[in-house]
């Protein structure tokens, strides 16, 4: 049975989800000033327990639960040694105390857990500790504690039927039922909330999808941000995505390809506020005007989307939004050629023919690449970014070279419509040389 007492432990830092507290100790420790602040000699013995784990003192914690102290005791706010060793980042306290039997995933009185406090200060050693030793998340990061500050866009996930639901591009969305209709559904696992950049991934994600309203990306109609697991919910789109239309038709028309670039090309435009509304094909990330941003660590190639990203990425530089036009460059052959980008390479060798100036090849017959496509294809993907074109300028020259394709076919149209319309003439006024003549002037 576990032991409980009456005191509470307030020295160091507090529960992740517990409400700000101003007491005499806090302010202390927010100051420096730890006079008097000492494990005292006469303390009860559980909450020396609780001292010393605040202090990471690994023989004093021996020497406590030696004399008979519960390893799971609970002070007032049902707080545990764990709890505070987790706060402070004491790997080897933790796993002394796991040693020696503390429950790994036990809630304060405000629902957080070791792992959630280990989360909440980023103590990544423990984190993974805990992770090994079995403990599961049950309070998300973006969890609040007052209802009233509950997103709007807050999708209660009881209202989601998963009955039935079949799996959408290779399991990333599945399919639901929300409110009578059919949606699209992205689960997170449970390492997204133990994984800061994960974390930080789907708060960027949500605040782009919030912030997007445009014909060419589907619309955001809610989340789960407050339990487990995290999901966001989109329109279902019936006829699937281009890469499943891809794999159907395999190459397109140039009409057709130009078409849906300039879909792409629009969607990724940058807004009047400076913002990006996507930066790059694995992680969303918001990049102001003139920004650079770098990958916290090198990025490593998982699966089929490494081989969109640009050289400068995986080299691990300072890259800008010209990755996404180059990315762009690659989706726009891939459906002129109907594979995807160095079809003959493994998913983990494409990164090294980028970074070795490689570039996939062109193999369609050249009348596929109409007007300019090859060009702006080998300009999109430039080794230097700078010499990218931005995606106004790429809009401006799909736009130039749709208007070619309309308008050769429709020279290919009209001399035909016309012989067509002379016929019938000349056939109505009985094939005479003389009315069809007149009659020219009526075609």
């Amino acid at each position: 049975m576990e032991a409980k007492s009456t005191g509470r432990f307030t020295l160091g830092k507090q529960s992740s989800l517990a409400p700000d507290r101003d007491d005499g100790e806090l302010q202390a420790l927010r100051s420096g000033d730890l006079d008097g602040l000492q494990v005292p000699e006469e303390v009860d013995a559980n909450i020396r327990l609780m001292y010393l784990a605040n202090e990471g003192d690994l023989a004093g914690i021996e020497e406590t639960l030696a004399s008979g102290v519960d390893v799971n005791f609970r002070d007032i706010d049902d707080r545990t040694a764990l709890h505070v060793a987790a706060c402070q980042g004491f790997a080897d306290v933790v796993q002394l105390l796991l040693d020696r039997g503390a429950q790994v995933d036990p809630e304060d009185r405000w629902g957080s857990t070791p792992l959630a406090d280990a989360v909440h200060y980023k103590n990544h050693e423990v984190i993974k500790l805990f992770e090994k030793h079995g403990a599961k998340l049950r309070v998300t990061p973006m969890r609040v504690e007052n209802a009233r500050e509950v997103p709007e866009y807050e999708i209660d996930p009881s209202e989601l039927d998963f009955t039935n639901s079949v799996n959408i591009t290779k399991g990333t969305f599945i399919i639901a039922k929300w409110r009578g209709i059919q949606v699209a559904v992205k689960k997170f696992n449970d390492d997204v909330m133990a994984d800061e950049d994960k974390l930080r991934a789907f708060r960027d994600e949500l605040a782009l999808l919030q912030q997007i309203r445009h014909p060419n990306v589907v619309q955001f109609l809610g989340a789960v941000t407050q339990s487990s697991p995290m999901m966001i919910v989109t329109e279902y789109l019936r006829k699937g995505d281009l890469r499943a239309y891809l794999n159907r038709k395999r190459t397109l028309r140039p009409s057709s390809a130009v078409l849906f670039a300039l879909d792409i090309a629009r969607n990724i435009l940058r807004d009047d506020s400076g913002h990006l509304k996507v930066a790059d094909f694995g992680v969303s990330k918001l990049l102001k005007v003139a920004k650079t941003v770098k990958e916290e660590r090198p990025l490593t190639c998982l699966d089929t989307a490494c081989r969109y990203v640009a050289p400068e990425v995986f080299l691990n530089e300072e890259y800008d939004t010209k990755v996404d036009v180059f990315s762009f460059a690659l989706i726009l052959q891939e459906m002129i050629e109907g594979c995807p980008p160095f079809s003959y390479k493994q998913d983990n060798e494409v990164p090294k023919a980028y970074v070795s100036k490689q570039r996939p090849p062109f193999r369609a017959p050249p009348k596929q690449y109409a007007h300019g496509l090859k060009e702006l294809i080998e300009h999109c993907w430039s080794e230097n970014p700078a010499d990218r074109p931005t995606f106004r300028e790429i809009i401006d020259r799909l736009s130039k070279i749709q208007n070619h394709i309309a308008q050769k076919r429709r020279w290919k149209v009209t001399p035909l419509k016309c012989f067509q319309n002379f016929e019938a003439i000349w056939k109505k006024d009985g094939g005479s040389t003389r009315s069809s003549r007149s009659s020219t002037t009526n075609l």
